[in-house]
């Protein structure tokens, strides 16, 4: 199967929009990743951000994470002024959702079914708010799966009516300018997706990590995770 280049596809839809500014509801998993992918919309669209992620625990980290976002959207500079809701926190959609799937290393079907979920309510809150476009900023991340991500957009999207911008936000250097807004803005980096499962999983590289700088651990893997 021929790759398809999700940023290029972006271009061209932007290209096309003739000076137009369309809405766009941007799905933002954090503040880092928001970062980039805002400074890349906002010049073409009137974006409003949906933080919609109820894989994030636990409470504390979650309330952490909406506080980063909110943040950067009162300091960063924008040439549309950015709007911002937050979805409804409940843990027990994703739980449920994790079921029985607790033990799968990240990237399985568990990470590509949180993906759905957040997506899905991504698109009946674009669908319902009359906004013409709706996209995620988890596509600048090099750890998630792109491919999925925008094929699982485009099938929501169209069951629910309204258009998933196509993305690949880590492209053209998006996930290194991330980095550097960061930095500027002091914003929080976690170490770790978001489920209990990926904070274990890190937690788990982290000491392997360790095993290996002090030689006790030479042959293992090396480590990964979620670039923070």
């Amino acid at each position: 199967m021929k790759k398809i280049n999700y940023n290029k596809r972006m271009q061209e839809i932007v290209a096309g929009l003739g000076g137009r500014v369309p809405t766009l509801l941007l799905h933002a998993c954090c503040a880092p990743c928001l970062s980039s992918v805002l400074e890349t919309l906002d010049p073409f669209f009137s974006v409003t951000v949906f933080y919609y992620n109820p894989n994030i625990m636990p409470e504390d980290e979650y309330k952490k994470r909406v506080s980063e976002v909110k943040r950067l959207l009162a300091e960063m500079p924008q040439r549309h002024p950015v709007k911002f809701i937050e979805g409804r926190y409940n843990v027990r959609r994703f739980l449920e959702l994790a079921q029985g799937r607790e033990q799968e290393p990240e990237g399985g079907s568990r990470c590509m079914d949180c993906y759905r979920l957040r997506l899905e309510e991504t698109a009946r809150y674009a669908k319902a708010g009359g906004y013409d476009f709706f996209t995620t900023t988890l596509t600048v991340s090099p750890y998630k799966n792109a491919q999925r991500l925008n094929e699982i957009g485009g099938e929501v999207g169209e069951k629910h009516g309204v258009e998933f911008l196509p993305s690949d936000f880590k492209k053209g250097g998006g996930y290194q300018r991330s980095i550097e807004l960061s930095r500027r803005y002091g914003l929080y980096r976690q170490d770790f997706c978001g489920c209990v499962y990926s904070k274990e999983a890190s937690r788990r590289k982290t000491a392997r990590r360790a095993r290996q700088t002090s030689g006790r651990d030479p042959g293992g893997p090396p480590p990964g995770g979620e670039p923070r």
